[in-house]
């Protein structure tokens, strides 16, 4: 096979594999689809012990089945992109390879089977399979609000995390050992349980000093929550969509999300 036929065939099945402009690649996408679903009711079916009882060996052959499916298809995956190592160490990469992993491990160490619902991740190929540009559109705008809010988000969650171990430290030393409150971090977990208003009930105050710190705590839970939800909605104000993104993918780089225009990869330079 000469070097342009041997292009011309990576080029093909790197277009119905990766994207979902053509009808084939549409039709690959939706069949993937029902095969992760399926793969993952089968999952599903095989902890029931009833049904895993009465259908062992139907369920054994239906999981290979899958697994050399996607086997093969993690494997077209990589001789189809321009940089193999970037497709394997990127997230859907290796979302990819332990989907299968678990089922070739099983071979040797019980137990690993139920990790196969780490495929329902694979879903998310959904939002290029119908081609839906708005989701496409807002999927970017949220990214990029998460990316601008990451410094005022890190600063949140260290002030957060230094409130509550003030608070479980206090009621630590409020409420000891005879209530509960046995060691720090234990005092610790009750602050995090409190303050995220969830609330298990394992661990209660008794004193009236402890009991008013735990509805300080409380209130101020309610007040924490929407700290975050305004830095995020803040950055999604700021971000300005103004072009539409299509499902095309980068044959080299394998990334996502270029606009509908774009004639080179806007990471890695490659022509579309």
């Amino acid at each position: 096979m000469s070097e342009s036929q041997k292009n011309t065939w990576r080029s093909k099945m790197h277009e119905v594999i990766y994207e979902a402009d053509t009808p084939l690649g549409k039709w690959f996408d939706i069949f993937l689809l029902v095969a992760i679903v399926a793969s993952v009711a089968v999952v599903m079916l095989e902890s029931i012990k009833s049904f895993r009882a009465d259908h062992a060996e139907l369920l054994f052959r239906l999981e290979w089945a899958f697994t050399i499916f996607f086997s093969i298809e993690y494997i077209a995956r990589i001789i189809c992109v321009g940089k193999p190592f970037r497709y394997i160490f990127s997230f859907m990469g290796l979302v990819d390879l332990l989907s299968i992993l678990p089922t070739y491990i099983g071979l040797f160490v019980t137990g690993t089977q139920s990790l196969l619902v780490i495929r329902t991740i694979r879903l998310l190929r959904i939002f290029r399979i119908f081609k839906i540009a708005r989701y496409l559109s807002e999927a970017q705008t949220l990214m990029k609000a998460l990316k601008a809010s990451r410094p005022k988000i890190t600063v949140f969650m260290g002030a957060v995390i230094s409130l509550v171990i003030i608070m479980g430290t206090f009621m630590y030393m409020i409420e000891g050992d005879a209530h509960g409150f046995t060691s720090i971090p234990k005092s610790v977990y009750w602050a995090i349980v409190t303050l995220t208003t969830v609330g298990y009930g394992d661990i209660a105050p008794q004193t009236p000093l402890g009991q008013t710190l735990a509805s300080m705590i409380m209130i101020m839970g309610y007040a924490i929550i929407a700290v975050p939800t305004g830095i995020v909605s803040v950055e999604l104000s700021n971000v300005q969509q103004d072009k539409k993104i299509t499902t095309r993918v980068c044959a080299e780089c394998s990334q996502e999300g270029h606009d509908d225009d774009a004639v080179h990869c806007k990471y890695c330079g490659a022509k579309l």
